[in-house]
Parts: structure tokens; sequence; C-alpha cells
């Protein structure tokens, strides 16, 4: 599965590079934006499989702590979590001003790609994908919806907390009260993570409202 994966991202990453090279980002719009309707039926799978930012990043991290670059901290001014939905904003004017007076296609993305490789460098993945990326900010509030996402199940959990490490966007928290782990679905990629390291099998992608009642 993590192979398979893998080649999904990379297929994707090509995908962005051909339509880069072609000036035809408006197709990789297009297809993010199909990704938010979807989002509300089957999570972030665009962030976890298609964003060509979170596929640089994975070999960024490694990379980062292979160098011991990177820092557990958090930069506190990022935490209002105001940010994306700023550079979201900011990202669509300076697109529609470039198209529009200067006649021009700016390449937002590839703007973004860099940082998200550099912020990567330095922090983890979580402070780029939950308080900075512009694109991630709609993904998590059509993605909270989500009728089919990741669920722990709580009956199995034995609370190792390996998950909870394994994402990328800190989406799970291994609860102190009852020892098991739990899934914030606005904040979950979809990415499998957490199911390649869990010892128990317990974390499954399934449809919320059955998780929910199997739980109960």
């Amino acid at each position: 599965m993590k192979h398979v994966i893998s080649l999904v991202r990379i297929l994707f990453l090509v995908l962005f590079i051909f339509l880069l090279s072609k000036g035809k980002m408006m197709f990789w719009f297009a297809i993010y934006g199909i990704s938010l309707i979807a989002a509300i039926f089957f999570g972030r799978v665009y962030c976890g499989y298609a964003c060509p930012m979170n596929t640089l990043m994975i070999p960024t991290e490694w990379l980062s702590k292979k160098m011991k670059l990177q820092t557990k901290e958090s930069p506190k001014w990022l935490q209002s979590g105001k940010l994306p939905w700023i550079a979201l904003v900011g990202s669509i004017v300076v697109m529609l001003f470039a198209k529009r007076v200067l006649h021009k296609d700016i390449p937002i993305l590839l703007f973004w790609l860099f940082a998200s490789i550099l912020l990567t460098l330095r922090y983890k993945p979580a402070v780029f994908h939950n308080l900075i990326c512009p694109f991630g900010a709609p993904q998590k509030v059509f993605g909270k919806f989500a009728r089919f996402s990741t669920k722990v199940n709580k009956q199995t959990c034995i609370g190792c907390k390996l998950c909870e490490k394994a994402c990328p966007t800190e989406a799970i928290l291994v609860k102190s009260e009852n020892k098991k782990a739990d899934i914030e679905t606005s904040l979950c990629l979809q990415c499998t993570s957490c199911q390649q390291v869990c010892p128990k099998d317990c974390i499954n992608y399934s449809n919320k409202e059955i998780s929910l009642m199997c739980e109960s």
C-alpha cells in the first residue's frame, strides 16, 4: 500500500510539473476545485495524495531530520490560524492583478511549493500544513464534514502513540483520560501513515457514521 500511495503522489507531481511547463495551471486549479467537493465525501485526499507540496515535503522532512535541522517548536505568532486565509486571499489578489494588469500568469503555486520545502527544513510538516498553507485552509473546512474518513477503533486501540507520532498534521491525539487515539477529521490528510504503524490494525478508512455507531 505504501508503494502504491507513493506512486500516486509521484504521478500527480509529474502532472503538476507538466501543466506548469505548459502554462496550463488553470487545469490544476480545476483539479483543486473538484477536490474541495470531494473532501465533503472522502476527506482531504487532495492534500494527502495530489498536492505537490505535500509530496516534496515528505523527503524534505526526512532530510531535515538526517541533518538535524528540524525543531519541535512552532512559531507562536502563527497560532491564531489567520495566516492561511490571509495567504489565500493574497495569492488570489496577486494572480488577478498579474493577469489583468500585467497580462502575465504568475505561478503562485510554485512560490508556495518552494516555501513549503524551506519551512519543512526547519519546522515539522504540521506547521506548514495547519498554520501556513493557503490551499489547506479550505480543505480543512470542507474535510471537516467528510462522510468517509480515517477512524480509530477505540475497542482495540492500546494508546501506544505510534500513530500520533507518524501523523504529518498532528491530527491524532491519544487522550489522557482513556488512553485511546482520536483523529481530527479536518486535519487528517487520509495519507494512511497512521495505519501503516498501528500494531493492532485498529485504524481504518470507513464511513464516519458507521464508525461512530460501532464505537458507541
